[in-house]
Formats: C-alpha cells, structure tokens, sequence
C-alpha cells in the first residue's frame, strides 16, 4: 500500500516544463515603448489652499483610481469628463486600487480662481526606450527591457492594461559618469508599430511582435553552466538603426540571485568613448558568448559605470513562455 501511495503521489506532482526555442532571433534594436496603466496611476500632490490631497490622507502615491462614483475611468479624459459632472456637489467617491486591493474615498473638489481641483498629478500611461532582447521564432513572443518598467515618483511596477512598442531611432547620447546612469535619446515613430505588451515582469517586457522577421539572425540560446568568466559581446544600437557588436568581459556569474546574474565591465573602446558606459535605454540588449544568447543587459553600476549587471537569457524566455501560457 506504501508503495502505491508513493506512486500515485509521483504521477499527480506539478511539474514546470518550459517549452521556448532552442533558437531565437537576436534582438539589439532600440524599441519604442508605450504603457497603458490599469487604472489612473497617482503619481504625487499639490497644494490647495496650502494643503496637499486636500486633507485626504488616504490616496498614496502609487494608487490607481478606477472609478468616480462608481463609474468605470480607463484614461485621463475619463477621469475629468466624470469629475466634472460632480463639480456642484463638490466632492466625488474615488474607487482605487493599492496592492491587488480596493478601496473607495471621498475626494473634495475645491474651487481656485474659478477652476475645481482635485490637487493630484495622475497619468494613464508611460512612453519610454528600451531594447529588443529575442523573439520566440515559434511563437512570436519577444522579450525586452530584462527587468520591469517602475514609476519614478512611486518606485513601484506599473501595472498595465495594455500597450505597444513601436519603431525608434537614437539621436544622439548623454555620457554616463560616476554617480550619473547616461541614455539614449532617441525619435518615436508612433505609428509603426511593432508589436503588443502583454506583461511587465522584473525580468522585462513581454508581448507578441507582429512585424516580419526578415533578414533577423537565428542564434542558439545558451544554458547558465555553459556561461564562463571572460570574453563576451553585448549587441545595441547608438546611432540611428543600426545595430552593433561590442566587447565585454564578464567578471561574475551569480546562479543564485533572481535578477543580477552577470556582472560585466565594457572593454570595447569604441563604445565607453560614445556613453561614457551602460547607458539608459540600453536595457534588454542582448549578451552573447561562444556563438549562443547567454543572457541581456539590465543594468548600470552607477559608481563605476564602465559595469554592468545581465540577467540569464533562460529566465527571460521562461517568463516569455509564461506569458504565452496565460494568453
């Protein structure tokens, strides 16, 4: 009976199996992106009458408002054509939303120079860079960014609706420097689209890429144990479209940790002339060694940014398979 039992147990356990490529297209393109928050994110206050939130200590900086009086508001324009109508009464209840939980508030409108007011700053939405890690050949879902997109003024996930990334082209560079990330700036092409964004994880974006896949390289995806020490390239874009291929050195490799698996410092000259080092947008590029996609670009050492931190490319694509799964 034991050995029943034992079996049984064997045959119900759960079991994680992954099923990505064992080929991907390389990315290294810069990607326009562009967030729809769920709900209308508030992102800080300002003063009424010399008071901030109008005496309302229960709206936070990182709350998403999802109704006034219990109507649904996905946008901005939602939000003030419905406050608007409650002008008279001066006061409307706020439905939000603070960690997965909802809570209702009355929230005055208080009248300044003829104009209500509500004495908060919100967005519905966030638009940024970042760039292409891979894309699934068998199913389309691509990965970016390597970890997840955060607020400035809250410092928390954004939790989002839906959204795109689009095509992009950088302009010119901020030098990174000691104590100070540099980036990307960079021209949006709004209406070319690429592809959606399903999911916003701490280790990156996700979504299905719609654009063709012509002349895009097909390249071997490498397991952490086959990562070593040494020589390594990491693949971006600095100037217009065009991707290129620079010179790294990976000093560490971290199996443990969730996000910081590989610590690298840019050796390529050509590079660290152009940013100074890691730079701002330059999140999601791809890291290869020995012919495979071992991992991608995530961060910046702010104190010595001639360094950086990488995330394995196998928990970028894990994540990837599980946002096929849930869609």
């Amino acid at each position: 009976m034991k050995k029943f039992l034992l079996i049984i147990c064997l045959l119900f356990m759960p079991l994680e199996v992954f099923a990505y490529s064992k080929e991907i297209y390389l990315g290294g393109n810069t990607l326009g992106i562009e967030l729809d928050c769920d709900g209308i994110l508030v992102v800080g206050f300002y003063q009424i009458d010399g008071k901030y939130n109008k005496g309302n200590p229960n709206l936070k900086i990182g709350d998403y408002i999802t109704k006034v009086n219990n109507v649904d508001v996905n946008s901005l324009n939602d939000l003030t054509n419905e406050i608007e109508k409650y002008t008279s009464a001066k006061e409307v209840t706020i439905t939000y939303k603070r960690n997965d939980k909802i809570y209702k508030t009355e929230l005055p409108l208080i009248e300044e120079e003829g104009v209500f007011k509500t004495g908060l700053y919100v967005k519905d939405s966030i638009t940024g860079i970042g760039t292409l890690t891979y894309i699934d050949p068998g199913t389309n879902i691509y990965g970016a960014l390597g970890h997840e997109i955060i607020e400035s003024n809250s410092k928390k996930l954004v939790e989002i609706k839906d959204g795109i990334i689009f095509r992009n082209e950088v302009i010119s560079i901020d030098r990174s420097k000691v104590g100070e990330a540099g980036s990307k700036n960079a021209k949006y092409y709004y209406s070319d689209v690429y592809g959606s964004i399903d999911k916003n994880t701490n280790h990156g974006i996700f979504g299905t890429y719609d654009k063709g896949l012509n002349n895009l390289k097909l390249v071997e995806v490498g397991n952490p144990e086959e990562i070593i020490l040494g020589d390594a390239s990491l693949y971006t874009v600095l100037e217009n479209e065009k991707i290129e291929e620079f010179k790294i050195k990976i000093t560490k490799i971290n199996n443990k940790a969730d996000t910081k698996n590989i610590t690298f410092e840019i050796i390529d000259q050509k590079l660290l002339e152009k940013t100074g080092g890691v730079i701002q947008g330059m999140s999601g590029s791809p890291i290869m060694q020995n012919n495979k996609i071992i991992g991608v670009v995530t961060h910046v050492i702010v104190d010595n940014p001639t360094s950086g931190y990488g995330l394995f490319i196998t928990k970028m694509l894990e994540e990837g398979e599980k946002n096929m799964e849930n869609n």
